[in-house]
């Protein structure tokens, strides 16, 4: 077992830990490409954001390289260390098979005369040397036939403790062996770990300096608590430079960070994490209270109604100490969190299915693995619709609860989050209802009209992107495409668009957009669409890229 150098592989991880000095660099680079701007007299000359920019792609760049040469050689030293583990197994275990099959033999035959007469010889002069100090070999032992007994009996427990002794080093092997094994297989779960959150990293975009600034702290915080889960975020920060967009400007994220009363909380919060086992999470521990109370009140975390709640009643804010709620919402979110099987800070996708169960209940969970395989907005609010209906209830929890809390957890764009995906998501669970009674009704209509656009306002608050400023909520084709024209996002025809982005139609070519839906995607040319009133009903669609009869797109800042 002292070969077994575990402090090898502590000090490998190590080599990864730049990152917080990186952070550092980035903050003094993105200072410097401000002088520049300032310095700079000539347009066309590079601007402080490309020069931030190309610099942290530099930067993300050599860490990652870092990285990856410091994960190789964690692999490459575990395997060495198995190899030389099995090798040293392998050896005691020929050994001990000799010794065994030897002493087998040596108590079922009869011993060679020589040997029986060096064994004689030996234990005669023991007993001269224990008894009078005579030395003539040929006087009788002095020993009595009780002492000879004793000692022979001492002689076979000496054999037997030996053989106990060689048995039990050949099972420490054996143990040492499967323990090396199974770093291997934690080191190599990791590595894929890393590497899932690294391609879905690679999809995301950062905008604003405060998100930013943000979500550095969060980093920093991450890496101070230890354990593998820096391993990820410490590669998240490798990636910094070139998969996230850190400057621009603020009011162009939808990220908002938690009140001054949530932030006080924050020692409390950290306490109650560790006790139950989510002492990495404290961010969306703060999400969650904000989004509960604000930070407010003598239930911030609404735990009232919680079954883990045993001190008061379970009734709306019938909890009366704030520790308590605490204590009881972050044990209720750690339940969430494993049901849900949540593996880092990061891990949005089953974030989102946990988060939705901490609103709903913890059933709801089970039924959307069941059912859906995890969680949607759609099926959130089928879930929804399904427990009032039970309850005969006007209503059932928060159908957006997830995009909700996520506007103010700092890493909720990271992982599809509440992206382009969600407002996909929720008018393809709407394809062919007819007349558009939900979407106009909804809106405010007490009667039938031109409802495209209410479709559109519709799903894009069911994702929750009307509450944060992303999409507006609008009834008129006119309204909705200035909107996003005022605010410079605005492409026109021959764009190529993405998922997610608003599509305005001119049936007319008279330059005036009368038509509106969602774009799903747009591959080879070929722009596919989800629309609310075509022929009066939630259809899919099909344009060529450019085609005459679109008159431009609204491209919001997801």
């Amino acid at each position: 077992m002292a070969k077994i150098k575990i402090r090898e592989v502590k000090r490998d991880i190590k080599a990864l830990d730049k990152a917080p000095h990186s952070l550092n660099r980035m903050q003094n680079l993105y200072e410097k490409s401000k002088r520049y701007q300032k310095e700079s007299d000539s347009p066309s000359e590079q601007t402080s954001d490309e020069y931030a920019i190309n610099h942290l792609n530099e930067l993300g760049s050599d860490l990652a390289h870092q990285g990856k040469k410091g994960v190789e050689t964690l692999l490459r030293r575990a395997s060495d260390q198995r190899r030389r583990i099995r090798s040293k197994s392998d050896t005691d275990t020929i050994n001990f098979q000799e010794y065994s099959k030897e002493n087998a033999k040596r108590s079922h035959t009869k011993e060679p005369f020589r040997r029986r007469e060096a064994k004689r010889s030996l234990l005669d002069s023991s007993y001269s040397s224990m008894g009078n100090g005579k030395e003539n070999s040929h006087n009788k032992s002095p020993l009595s036939k009780a002492q000879k007994r004793r000692f022979k009996v001492a002689g076979r427990s000496t054999v037997k403790t030996t053989a106990q002794v060689a048995k039990t080093s050949y099972k420490t092997k054996q143990a040492a062996q499967l323990a090396a094994k199974q770093s291997t297989r934690t080191a190599k779960a990791a590595i894929k770990t890393i590497t899932e959150v690294a391609k879905r990293i690679a999809q995301a975009a950062y905008v604003g300096s405060k998100l930013a600034i943000t979500a550095v702290k969060s980093f920093v915080s991450l890496i101070i608590a230890g354990g593998w889960v820096s391993v990820i975020i410490i590669l998240i920060i490798c990636l910094f430079g070139s998969a996230l967009y850190v400057f621009g400007d603020s009011s162009s994220s939808s990220y908002t960070p938690v009140s001054a009363e949530v932030e006080a909380y924050t020692p409390i919060i950290k306490l109650y994490a560790k006790k139950h086992g989510i002492k990495d999470y404290t961010e969306l521990i703060k999400a969650v209270m904000m989004q509960e109370s604000g930070g407010k009140g003598n239930d911030p975390m609404q735990a009232s109604e919680s079954g883990f709640n045993t001190k008061y009643p379970r009734k709306p804010n019938s909890i009366t100490d704030p520790e308590y709620s605490i204590d009881i919402g972050i044990q209720n979110l750690a339940s969430c969190l494993t049901s849900a099987g949540v593996t880092n800070p990061v891990d949005i996708y089953n974030i989102r299915l946990a988060l939705q169960g901490y609103n709903f209940g913890n059933g709801y969970i089970s039924w959307a693995q069941k059912n859906h395989g995890g969680y949607s907005v759609a099926n959130a609010a089928e879930f929804s619709d399904m427990m009032a209906k039970k309850n005969g209830w006007s209503a059932y929890g928060d159908k957006q609860y997830v995009a909700h809390v996520l506007r103010y957890y700092p890493y909720g764009h990271l992982n599809q989050g509440i992206g382009n995906t969600v407002i996909t998501q929720v008018a393809l669970s709407q394809l062919g209802n007819a007349g558009g009674q939900p979407f106009w009704s909804w809106y405010g209509f007490g009667n039938r009209v031109e409802w495209c656009a209410c479709f559109v306002s519709w799903c894009a608050d069911q994702g929750g992107y009307i509450e944060s400023g992303i999409i507006p909520k609008f009834a008129g084709c006119v309204t909705g495409a200035n909107w996003f024209k005022d605010r410079g996002q605005w492409q026109e025809r021959s764009y190529t668009p993405s998922p997610g982005d608003i599509i305005f139609f001119d049936w007319q070519g008279d330059g005036i957009t009368d038509h509106v839906g969602i774009v799903e995607k747009c591959e080879n040319g070929t722009v596919y669409t989800i629309e609310g009133n075509n022929n009066d009903s939630v259809r899919q669609a099909t344009y060529s890229v450019g085609s005459g009869s679109i008159y431009g797109y609204g491209v919001p800042k997801y």
